[in-house]
């Protein structure tokens, strides 16, 4: 049996200025026509979590039983519209963090978690972590995110959702598609010798506590967002990691390959042919 899972993230509909009912319609017929059945979405629709939320509910409508749709919150879409007890604890249509699904007849979970931060892939730069800290109160949109614990903690607390969730995988002899919005790996890092705000940056971009756990349980595929790099898929050791970000198509920041939203969109959406305790890879686009 062969099952047809659709990879994306950071499609910022609002950042980028484009009609998300237009942007839906015709991503609903891009995925009926490839025959997708599972379609995962890591974070970063719009700066709304209800709007974002609303958004994968419409999706499902257009897209009825042919293809289910899941998602979890990325940075962006924490920032209003939804408080931190929400984010954990809420039971939204389609919204996978700390839950999964079993793909029917198939040996096959999908487990999402939104995951979180930690400053460690700026551990190079050598400053406490109240440096971090007041950085990101001053320069990043993380700022207006609702928070009852430190940054530490609540990377923390997601590794340790993440760890329970493969034990149980793993005791259920399930193959996992791993989803969250935040770096797992030091490998999509990029460290500057000329623009040193963004090295502090990079301490808010996740941390690679998390792709050492993954490791630890042999996580066949791991999709994530938050960085707008377009890198390819990166097999390590038994884990293949996606980065499908779309990313900002603006005058003042283009991280696009195409001239239009639909068609990055496109070239960045991953088709993953999944098979029955086989891994088979397809890229269309």
């Amino acid at each position: 049996m062969t099952v047809r899972v659709a990879f994306t993230s950071d499609n910022h509909f609002d950042v980028n200025r484009v009609d998300p009912q237009a942007m839906m319609t015709a991503q609903a017929e891009y995925l009926l026509q490839q025959h997708v059945q599972w379609y995962l979405i890591a974070g970063d629709l719009f700066n709304d979590f209800q709007r974002s939320q609303q958004f994968v509910v419409d999706l499902q409508a257009k897209l009825s039983y042919q293809t289910q749709v899941l998602w979890i919150a990325g940075n962006h879409d924490m920032v209003h519209g939804v408080s931190f007890d929400e984010l954990e604890k809420g039971h939204f249509n389609g919204y996978l963090h700390n839950q999964f699904v079993d793909i029917p007849n198939t040996d096959w979970r999908i487990i999402g978690n939104n995951g979180w931060y930690d400053y460690q892939f700026a551990s190079q730069l050598d400053k406490p972590a109240a440096d971090f800290e007041q950085w990101k109160r001053g320069f990043w949109i993380d700022r207006a995110i609702e928070q009852p614990m430190t940054d530490q903690e609540r990377a923390d607390l997601a590794l340790q959702q993440t760890a329970v969730q493969l034990q149980a995988a793993q005791a259920a002899n399930k193959h996992v598609i791993f989803m969250t919005h935040f770096v797992p790996r030091t490998d999509y890092i990029h460290y500057s010798t000329t623009h040193p705000f963004w090295n502090m940056a990079n301490a808010l971009l996740g941390t690679p506590r998390m792709g050492d756990l993954l490791n630890q349980y042999q996580v066949d595929h791991v999709l994530f967002g938050h960085t707008h790099l377009h890198p390819a898929p990166l097999k390590i050791e038994n884990t293949t990691y996606y980065d499908q970000a779309v990313g900002y198509g603006l005058k003042r920041i283009n991280e696009w390959q195409e001239p239009t939203f639909m068609a990055e969109w496109r070239r960045d959406t991953f088709l993953l042919d999944l098979e029955e305790k086989t891994k088979k890879l397809s890229k269309k686009g």
